[in-house]
């Protein structure tokens, strides 16, 4: 059997060569794919929904529940929100109350539908909030259900629009989607769902 030549053996190291420099270039197209698809996912839009509380009895005073109709609108509310994202099995990824009955009780029937707790948060300090939900919530949706006068403060706090309008004490239909691109403006939308507020 005849030895291979020089020449051959210089083919040959050329082509091992070749191939190893197209697997390196392989990987690295690979990795680069990896963190970019990483990179854009981690960055992806978070969008907020906040609701002011539905209904309230007018008893106990001092922490009323919700009425029969803050109890529909509650459950109108979960009927909505329930399939929020148009792609099956993700929607709502966390929802937020203050500790006041009224507030928890328009969140449970949304937390009880998708099978989440009801997180609660202080309606006196409601910047830990929109600091925990942009850090810990980038790309979700978070339902936030607060009051009257503290819907439009988180708003503003976000860096979304800073003129919602000031909330009736009789107003309770506006819902308002804030979204925050990675890039780019923070947004919101203000729709109207259940029994209409008529001033």
């Amino acid at each position: 059997m005849a030895k291979p030549t020089t020449r051959t053996k210089a083919e040959l190291d050329r082509r091992r060569r070749r191939r190893r420099r197209r697997l390196q270039i392989i990987v690295i197209y690979t990795a680069i794919a990896v963190c970019l698809a990483w990179f854009f996912e981690s960055q992806a839009t978070t969008t907020v929904i906040f609701v002011r509380h539905a209904e309230k009895a007018a008893l106990p005073a001092d922490d009323p529940v919700l009425s029969d109709a803050g109890q529909r609108r509650a459950a109108e509310l979960a009927r909505q929100l329930v399939d929020a994202d148009v792609i099956p099995g993700v929607g709502v990824d966390a929802v937020y109350s203050t500790s006041y009955r009224r507030a928890v009780e328009t969140a449970k029937p949304v937390a009880d539908a998708l099978d989440l707790p009801v997180l609660m948060y202080d309606a006196g300090d409601t910047e830990v909030i929109i600091d925990a939900i942009v850090k810990e919530y980038k790309g979700k949706i978070i339902l936030v259900v607060g009051h009257s006068n503290t819907v439009p403060e988180m708003i503003a706090n976000m860096g979304a629009s800073k003129n919602v309008p000031e909330i009736a004490e009789d107003e309770y239909d506006n819902i308002y989607l804030v979204t925050i691109p990675w890039f780019g403006k923070t947004k919101t939308i203000r729709l109207r769902y259940g029994e209409p507020y008529v001033p």
